[in-house]
């Protein structure tokens, strides 16, 4: 950005001094004692004017120079005027003539040639800048975009990752065969060319892979997969040619190629026709990767999210011959991640790995970072030296709930409806054996809710059994069976639960296999993603009449769950009740409240610090609009 700016200074005052100079030129030196020609008539007549130069063509004007009686210069244009040598000439004005000066030979080039110039100028520029002034200037096109890490620069290795103990056991053979490839080929074997990382964003993939090239001490080049592809045919292809060349030069090295998927895509796209530039550059690595000689060691490493796109030839043996899944962290992987993140903030006493790893299921790497992070902020907004466990809790919820918008005025009752809309999930939750616990209820207005229900899992689920599934749907539904119950109105607030309890009871049907009636078979249509090369045809392998039964039993499930819910909350009321006070007063309850509540107890008062504290904008107005679509975890 820096070099950018430079060149850009630098060209803005090249085109100031050429147009000073050109000014310059063209001024003229003279008119510092112009007079009106009426003056120059009236002077001449009354005697004052002794003598008279005059330039120029009289038909177009004529520039007159000259000195009166007293000494003094004088200037002035006239207008074609017939009239002017006889009033000269009876006033006894000494008068000459010369022709209009005209400009050198060089200055008449450069004029005639200075807007061509400044345009040639001006087009290499930018060709410089697009290309991003590398080697070969404007005309680059062909060159690597891939950047060099030496050993030196690169300081990450595998203490700095955590969270996938199986990923970097898959890939501490590379880093071995880097340090001492003799070993591995005395016994005739090789290791794998190409390693594919493969998992979901922000599970630490790029991370993992700088940490080889640490540990083995050997060069790392990076480049994104779609630094390949550009507007003119042939770039993409004439880029990996280059960085494989470069990289034989370094050798051994590493290649990283991150979100391989924009170049690597699975070739023939079932629409349009043409040649496709992407399909020649993963043409072109095919060939490269294929072709390295036995003893070489440049090892290519890429990354993806979508391994499923890929085509085929890019994953046989021989090419990314190795796919490395680095999934989302477990219990134990969160901790030792907030661990290595926790070392580089001030932490307080009471910071807990172990509880907050156990409450942060489903977030990556990225996320934890990202939690540690915000709790530093938060931390730093309270005037505080080190994190505790009230920043990260503060940070948590912002995170899987989003963030408090206590400004939003609500109507008392738009407030008194969604206390009861959440008080409807919290207390089916509660009373189901097979929900997650209930971590929190609040009607603050968090993201784009106006009220949020998070329920927390004791532990890591990796399947869900039939009995869970339909307890969910039945928590999805408390939300407006409450309303209709104790407010006696429907709003459109329920929206969302039941778009996810529709699709959750059309899963169970057409994917899990778990209806009764239609057993344990797939029923749906099958639909190819075309511009993956797939199919552009619709396929149906399920009759009408299959269909009609389908719908039937997600309509049972639906209608059973919605009456064990209604149910619940009737013989519950008190609770519904008791919750409903206690979220008006507080606005937000934790778990043991909740728990006090389901007891029969009054609810304790908030804990010190918890930041729970009743609203004081209570003047009426306007509802906000419902809801839109809320967390997975969230009701």
């Amino acid at each position: 950005m820096n070099n950018i700016g430079k060149n850009i200074a630098i060209w803005v005052i090249i085109g100031l001094v050429l147009m000073t100079v050109f000014n310059q030129f063209n001024k003229r030196q003279d008119t510092q004692n112009q007079i009106e020609y009426s003056q120059f008539v009236s002077d001449v007549e009354s005697g004052k004017i002794q003598s008279l130069t005059i330039e120029g063509d009289p038909l177009r004007g004529q520039w007159l120079k000259g000195k009166r009686t007293d000494g003094s210069a004088f200037s002035t244009f006239a207008p074609f005027d017939y009239r002017l040598v006889d009033d000269l000439v009876k006033n006894n004005v000494r008068f000459g003539a010369k022709p209009e000066e005209q400009p050198s030979m060089l200055m008449s080039i450069f004029i005639s040639w200075f807007p061509m110039l400044l345009l040639i100028g001006v087009w290499i520029f930018f060709m410089r800048q697009m290309q991003g002034g590398g080697k070969g200037g404007a005309f680059s096109f062909g060159k690597s975009k891939a950047r060099m890490l030496d050993q030196e620069s690169n300081s990450i290795t595998f203490a700095d990752v955590a969270g996938c103990d199986e990923a970097k056991e898959e890939v501490k053979e590379i880093v071995d065969y880097l340090r001492d490839p003799s070993r591995y080929q005395s016994l005739g074997g090789r290791i794998p060319r190409g390693i594919l990382l493969a998992g979901s964003p922000g599970t630490g993939k790029t991370l993992l892979a700088k940490a080889i090239a640490g540990e083995a001490k050997v060069p790392f080049f990076s480049i994104s997969g779609s630094d390949f592809v550009e507007m003119f045919v042939g770039v993409g292809a004439a880029r990996v040619r280059d960085m494989f060349e470069q990289a034989k030069k370094n050798s051994p090295c590493i290649i990283f190629i991150d979100e391989i998927d924009a170049v690597g895509r699975q070739r023939g796209a079932g629409l349009g026709g043409g040649n496709d530039e992407r399909e020649q550059t993963l043409n072109q690595l095919l060939v490269e990767m294929d072709g390295f000689e036995t003893n070489s060691t440049v090892i290519v490493i890429a990354a993806t999210n979508r391994p499923d796109v890929l085509d085929p030839a890019l994953q046989r043996p021989g090419r990314f011959d190795r796919q490395v899944v680095v999934p989302l962290p477990d219990i134990r992987g969160r901790e030792q991640i907030l661990g290595v993140h926790m070392r580089k903030v001030p932490i307080a006493a009471d910071v807990n790995a172990e509880v907050i790893a156990r409450g942060t299921p489903g977030f990556s790497g990225a996320d934890l970072a990202n939690l540690i992070n915000e709790a530093a902020l938060f931390a730093a907004r309270r005037n505080k030296r080190l994190v505790d466990m009230e920043d990260l809790e503060s940070a948590k919820d912002k995170i899987m709930m989003g963030a408090e918008r206590r400004s939003m005025v609500m109507s008392e009752e738009e407030k008194r409806n969604t206390a009861y809309h959440e008080s409807g999930h919290a207390v089916v939750a509660k009373l189901l054996p097979k929900s997650d616990p209930v971590h929190k209820v609040t009607i603050i207005p968090r993201g784009r809710a106006l009220g949020v229900t998070m329920q927390l899992p004791e532990q890591d689920r990796f399947a869900y059994d039939r009995g869970y599934l339909l307890d969910r749907i039945a928590i999805l539904f408390g939300g407006r069976i409450a309303e209709e119950l104790f407010m006696h109105q429907m709003t459109t607030g329920a929206s969302n639960d039941f778009e996810r309890a529709t699709q959750m009871a059309r899963d169970m049907v057409t994917r899990y296999g778990m209806s009764d009636k239609l057993g344990p078979m797939v029923y749906g249509e099958n639909e190819g993603e075309v511009f993956l090369g797939r199919s552009v045809t619709t396929h149906k392998n399920v009759s009408e009449a299959t269909m009609q039964q389908v719908d039937a039993e997600i309509r049972r499930i639906i209608d059973e769950q919605y009456a064990l819910a209604r149910k619940l909350l009737d013989d519950n009321r008190d609770k519904v009740e008791a919750m409903t006070a206690a979220l008006l007063e507080w606005e937000t309850i934790d778990a043991d409240q909740i728990n006090d509540i389901m007891d029969g107890k009054p609810p304790r008062p908030p804990k010190p610090g918890s930041g729970f504290a009743p609203r004081t904008d209570d003047k009426p107005t306007t509802p906000p609009p419902a809801p839109s679509a809320t967390p997975a975890q969230e009701l």
